[in-house]
C-alpha cells in the first residue's frame, strides 16, 4: 500500500511516500495510525493526536474506523484551517 504524508505530518515523519506491507492485524484507518505511530520516533511525533488526523483512501475521505481491504493508496493530512 502507499501512503502519502502531506505538510506538517509529511515535514515530522521526513518523507512524502512511501510503500508498505501492512501486517494482518491493520485492518482499518484507526489501526493503520496505531501502526505507523510504533515505527519510530517520527512516526510517533507525526502521528501523537491521532484523532486529528484526516485520513483519504483511495482520494475520498475516510472516517476513523474505514476497513482498508483493497485500498491502493492512503493520505495523511493535518488538521485544515482557513478559508
Amino acid at each position: 500500500m502507499k501512503i502519502r504524508y502531506f505538510a506538517w505530518v509529511r515535514e515530522r515523519i521526513g518523507k512524502a511516500e512511501e510503500v508498505v506491507d501492512l501486517p494482518a492485524e491493520v485492518a482499518t484507518t484507526s489501526d493503520l495510525l496505531m501502526w505507523l505511530k510504533s515505527r519510530g520516533e517520527e512516526y510517533d511525533w507525526a502521528l501523537e493526536r491521532p484523532e486529528v488526523i484526516r485520513v483519504a483512501c483511495d482520494q475520498v475521505h475516510a472516517p476513523p474506523g474505514t476497513p482498508l481491504a483493497g485500498v491502493q493508496e492512503v493520505a495523511l493530512f493535518p488538521p485544515m484551517t482557513g478559508g
